[in-house]
């Protein structure tokens, strides 16, 4: 890869980074805790989807998770370490199924958020932040609820943001990154 397409694959990475974190901080301004909340739906995790179209999106989100859980009040260390740790992988696994489609629609990739979030938030939560020994019911109660945000983001926004990108013929500029 030349330098050129390198520095490009940056600069997007970037501004989907900085996207994640500005849409993250403008939801958590107008409906505080909405964002961190057990049933979370962060309206930014629709940029997931990106990993449809670009690698670039990757990193980008990674580190859009990382900054936007950095400076959350509400976010602890762990959270900092597991939710970008989970974030990864959903968009490394975004990426890796984006041409499993079902009359067009990347349905697996929209899970992958749900998966992954809902197993590694649902254990940080469960271990963490419930007293007493580990319950796998619990467990399986946080993992749920998880789940469930991202289920919704991603497969309303997510699958609207997919959509528009390809109605609009965005997809081809993407797919060069």
């Amino acid at each position: 890869m030349n330098i050129r397409k390198k520095n490009h694959r940056l600069a997007v990475g970037a501004v989907i980074a900085a996207l994640y974190v500005a849409l993250t901080y403008a939801q958590e301004a107008i409906f505080p805790n909405s964002t961190s909340m057990a049933v979370q739906f962060r309206l930014s995790e629709a940029l997931t989807m990106l990993c449809v179209f670009t690698p670039a999106a990757i990193p980008g989100l990674t580190i859009g998770c990382l900054f936007a859980n950095l400076i959350s009040v509400s976010a602890l260390p762990i959270d900092m370490v597991m939710g970008t740790f989970a974030s990864f992988l959903a968009c490394l696994c975004i990426y890796k199924t984006r041409n499993i489609t079902f009359k067009g629609v990347p349905y697996i990739s929209a899970l992958m958020p749900a998966i992954f979030n809902g197993i590694i938030i649902g254990l940080e939560i469960e271990i963490f932040f419930i007293e007493g020994p580990f319950n796998f019911l619990s467990f399986l109660t946080q993992a749920g609820c998880v789940a469930l945000g991202e289920l919704v983001v991603c497969f309303t926004l997510g699958l609207l943001l997919v959509k528009t990108i390809k109605n609009k013929n965005f997809e081809k500029y993407l797919n060069t990154i």
